[in-house]
């Protein structure tokens, strides 16, 4: 394994989850001492997409992030129904777990489903393990939208089609990778392309523990996208907590298009723009820029 994942991955926890082994890392200062940070984490990777920005949101709050189940270094069981309301059950569960009951969130592509589905729990009161308070929601780029979702030919076939599980035998190898390869190119804006070692870091993730086999699974979460785009948008319209979005414009997943839709649905619509040249991942892509408006953002909710 890459030496930066296995420093990753050796800093990090596990907790049962229903008998599955759940990763997380916690750190920064401690419990009670400071805002909890809850970093959500997107599809297909996990909580090392945050590494760009850890160092830093650790010098302010006691930072939490897991790897959703079937991604990353947590368990990635063949037969099993992943959902959005599942990888929010994991959220909650860690939550409870860990004694924390308020936190300000950060949440990017999938992880933005999972912030809507926590949203509404917050406001409808359906909690699956205890009630919990959230101080702010920022989010980066993703589907909040499914409307204005406009994802990649292999990711429609991967989580849309029975090709999927053909493609899950021979991921992993040179053919997929290439096209996986051209595809975060695509992702990427274009003076901000994954290195190559970066690129070799996310097949490490995804390889691990034997998730090749559930990758195309675990991204058939886009069908809840429709199944409760309702629910989560009158959550987000309803709610009295900040929100704050920072859109990659070049992103031609949910980009400057969703950042758009985001400010026709959403009242009184905070929206941030980046660079015109940071695509899907701007916590990858412009770290620098993604700390500046979020820590503005955490810092007017808590001067009041």
């Amino acid at each position: 394994m890459d030496a930066e994942l296995e420093r990753w991955k050796s800093a990090g926890r596990y907790f049962d989850y229903l008998g599955f082994e759940v990763f997380y890392r916690v750190a920064g200062r401690p419990v009670g001492e400071a805002p909890v940070l809850l970093l959500i984490h997107g599809y297909p990777f996990n909580s090392f997409d945050w590494a760009s920005i850890w160092d830093v949101l650790l010098e302010r709050f006691t930072v939490i992030a897991p790897d959703m189940l079937g991604m990353g270094f947590s368990a990635k069981p063949s037969t099993y129904q992943y959902s959005v309301h599942d990888h929010a059950d994991v959220h909650e569960a860690l939550l409870a777990h860990l004694d924390v009951s308020a936190c300000h969130v950060l949440a990017h592509d999938l992880g933005d489903s999972v912030g809507q589905e926590l949203l509404a729990r917050h406001e409808f009161g359906d909690w699956s393990y205890r009630p919990l308070e959230f101080a702010s929601i920022t989010w980066l780029n993703g589907g909040m939208f499914n409307e204005a979702y406009t994802p990649r030919l292999v990711q429609k076939v991967l989580s849309r089609t029975p090709l999927g599980d053909v493609f899950a035998r021979v991921q992993g190898g040179s053919v997929f990778r290439r096209v996986m390869d051209r595809t975060l190119d695509e992702l990427f804006g274009v003076d901000t392309r994954p290195s190559p070692r970066l690129l070799e870091q996310f097949h490490q993730i995804m390889d691990y523990n034997d998730g090749a086999a559930v990758t195309h699974v675990v991204g058939r979460f886009v069908t809840d996208r429709y199944a409760h785009r309702n629910r989560w948008v009158r959550a987000m319209r309803e709610t009295d907590v900040p929100m704050r979005l920072i859109d990659g414009p070049a992103d031609p997943n949910s980009g400057a298009h969703m950042a758009r839709r985001y400010a026709e649905v959403i009242p009184d619509a905070d929206v941030v723009m980046l660079a015109d040249g940071i695509g899907h991942w701007p916590q990858i892509e412009a770290p620098e820029a993604v700390l500046e408006h979020f820590l503005a953002h955490v810092d007017r909710v808590l001067a009041g």
